[in-house]
């Protein structure tokens, strides 16, 4: 099995920052992005805020506007928004490729991860999951990133691993394929109470209590759905969590503080030009969680932040009026 023709699908930053990744490993890239315009500008464009530091991609890297020209790729970067993977593959021909799906989400009017949506959209591609504590601009400008890759088959994961990976782009690799989506969904959800604390002023105390905290939520409800504690421990589940829980890098992070502020969340959300995953995350994690009888407050109280059902002290005071329990997962 070879590697050597690299598709990647979606062309926002990630998208750009792994077409970068994969020429840099050698061999051929091919991005597509929805807007041809778009696809083309983001690789031309010197002033562009998704082109890596100094103004140039790898030549390697060419774009299009047509996902037919994808067919000829030997795998696919999925990195198209959690919510449109669906649509797209099912869009896309000859859809038999193995397929590494690198957004973070549940996919909102299903319930379901977003490896089970890629294997009902496309039977038979082999799939795997690319996830970790990643800023798009650091990984596109080169410095020192560690991620997992999880994928149930070995040799797709191991052939994987050698056509993409970087001394700066070190991947980590493991079977437990929910794990891995568990992780990168649940942070994001979490990502925004981190930012609430921020905006509202709260302290460095209770954000570290915060992180913590979910960490156990994140741990509970992997653990529900199949996941299995040392993954949801390591780069795709707690690295993660800390990255996205401390930086306005995180759009995630950014989104909660602007709550915490006192803006509206259906405002803030309007006014993004790019996709903060959490805020869609977050009514279906609460929904399942409820339904698996999974306790995850601070996601609860995010929906319902999200969902205009309850304001920032509201919130606050349910979660500090819970009753004392024993430090447990």
């Amino acid at each position: 099995m070879s590697f050597e023709r690299i598709g990647v699908i979606g062309g926002g930053a990630w998208g750009t920052a792994l077409s970068q990744v994969a020429a840099s490993g050698g061999g051929h890239v091919l991005r597509w992005a929805r807007e041809p315009a778009v696809g083309g500008a983001v690789i031309a464009s010197p002033g562009s805020p998704w082109v890596v530091r100094g103004g140039r991609l790898d030549p390697a890297i060419r774009a299009t506007g047509e996902l037919d020209e994808l067919a000829g790729c030997d795998a696919w970067l999925v990195v198209t928004p959690a919510q449109h993977m669906r649509a797209v593959l099912e869009a896309s021909p000859r859809c038999g490729k193995p397929l590494v799906l690198c957004a973070k989400g549940i996919e909102e009017r299903s319930g379901r991860l977003l490896h089970h949506v890629a294997r009902e959209a496309c039977p038979g591609s082999p799939i795997a999951v690319l996830s970790g504590p990643t800023f798009a601009h650091e990984v596109a400008a080169g410095l020192p990133t560690a991620v997992t890759l999880a994928a149930e088959d070995e040799a797709v994961a191991e052939q994987l691993r050698e056509r993409i990976a970087l001394p700066t782009f070190r991947i980590y690799s493991t079977d437990d394929v929910a794990g891995a989506e568990i992780g990168g969904a649940v942070k994001n959800v979490l990502a925004i109470a981190c930012g609430v604390v921020e905006g509202k002023g709260l302290g460095q105390n209770a954000r570290a209590a915060l992180i913590a905290r979910g960490f156990a939520e994140m741990t509970r409800f992997g653990i529900a759905n199949g996941a299995r504690a040392e993954t949801l421990a390591g780069l795709s589940g707690l690295g993660d969590l800390v990255l996205t829980c401390s930086s306005t890098s995180s759009r995630n992070f950014s989104l909660g503080v602007g709550i915490g502020q006192g803006r509206p969340a259906a405002e803030l959300m309007a006014d993004r030009r790019t996709v903060a995953e959490g805020a869609f995350t977050a009514p279906v994690l609460a929904r399942l969680a409820a339904q698996m009888d999974v306790e995850m407050p601070v996601v609860a109280a995010v929906e319902r932040l999200l969902s205009g059902e309850a304001d920032v002290d509201q919130v606050l005071l349910e979660l500090l009026s819970r009753p004392p329990r024993a430090e447990a997962f």
